[in-house]
């Protein structure tokens, strides 16, 4: 794949339009905002504290790990299996399956490489299928690099909270697109990190995760977790 292709694949899975189902889910962004927890002015620095504590210490080197396994569906499953066990809240695990099914879904559909297979390793019950399992292995299917593959999933991670909380009423498209222009320089920062091995992978983002323990508390729900 030449550069320009390249990019063009980066800017088809990257983007928000995709259907990989992340529309359904708030990641704790509902019941944060519902307990008042979080508010406008606070968007930015929680933005920042998610990438931080959970995507870049937990979904980047599952994706990465991920995506050098993408034709080890071995090694594959016992990477998802970690993701379930390093999950704690039930929301969030379920959410990360649902997320992750959606997305094998579309790329089998479009006839990617290994998501077919792995698709129907999860059906049997073989493997979970959560979401940064599965994002390795489509983007690695796809043709991009490992750091085009990191890049997309960190961009569509952040662009899906700030879409959960456009929709919530919380923040504007422009305070969205103001602090994902301000995460950029953090988040070419995490990209640049070293990878982790599997035995230290953690996440530490414990206010949304107490958040979507308590989201099924809620009387009123636009989203799934």
């Amino acid at each position: 794949m030449n550069e320009a292709a390249a990019l063009l694949a980066a800017l088809q899975f990257g983007d928000g339009q995709f259907p990989g189902g992340a529309f359904a889910f708030s990641w704790g962004v509902e019941s944060l905002m519902a307990d008042g927890h979080l508010a406008r002015r606070g968007w930015f620095s929680f933005l920042l504290g998610q990438m931080e504590g959970r995507w870049a210490a937990f979904e980047r080197p599952l994706i990465a790990h991920a995506y050098a396994a993408a034709t080890d569906e071995t090694i594959l499953a016992e990477l998802d299996d970690l993701a379930e066990a390093l999950t704690l809240p039930a929301a969030a695990r379920a959410g990360s399956r649902r997320a992750g099914a959606a997305l094998l879904g579309s790329h089998a559909r479009l006839g990617t490489d290994g998501a077919a297979a792995y698709r129907a390793k999860i059906v049997a019950g073989a493997a979970p299928g959560h979401l940064p399992i599965v994002q390795g292995l489509v983007l690695a299917g796809v043709g991009l690099d490992r750091m085009a593959a990191l890049a997309v999933s960190g961009y569509a991670t952040a662009q899906s909270l700030g879409s959960a909380a456009i929709r919530l009423g919380l923040i504007s498209a422009q305070d969205s697109q103001g602090a994902l222009q301000a995460l950029r320089p953090h988040l070419a920062g995490f990209l640049a990190a070293d990878i982790p091995a599997p035995a230290d992978i953690g996440s530490f983002a414990p206010l949304a995760d107490i958040a979507m323990m308590r989201h099924p508390l809620q009387p009123q729900q636009l989203f799934a977790n």
